[in-house]
């Protein structure tokens, strides 16, 4: 019974991970990280299939072995939150605006000091 709960869940980080792929506000490898857990839990050969991915498959091993973020990856998360709060400010404007900002400021120095 477990199993199945620990492969469900790993579907479901996979999906959000899929989405977050095409939605600059979404991430993409922390819910591969969590799926990849799941799985490693239920189903060997899809985590075997997640970190093989010629995408995804390195920033995941990063993580898992060193837990490093490639300074591409880096630069492509706060550039998309940067992106984020822009958008936020044009669309909604305050108080929104200054959410969007702590999170940049929050997330994004956390992004910038973690090992390359």
């Amino acid at each position: 019974m477990r199993r199945h709960i620990y492969r469900a869940c790993g579907f479901l980080f996979v999906g959000l991970g899929a989405i977050g792929a095409f939605l600059p506000i979404m991430p993409t490898v922390p819910f591969l990280l969590l799926a990849v857990y799941f799985f490693a839990r239920s189903s060997p050969e899809l985590e075997q299939k997640i970190l093989d991915h010629p995408t995804w498959g390195p920033q995941v091993r990063d993580w898992r072995e060193r837990r490093a973020i490639s300074r591409r990856a880096k630069t492509m998360a706060i550039g998309a939150m940067a992106t984020g709060a822009v958008f936020t400010w044009y669309t909604l404007g305050a108080p929104w605006y200054y959410i969007s900002i702590a999170i940049l400021v929050i997330a994004g120095t956390w992004i910038a000091t973690r090992n390359e």
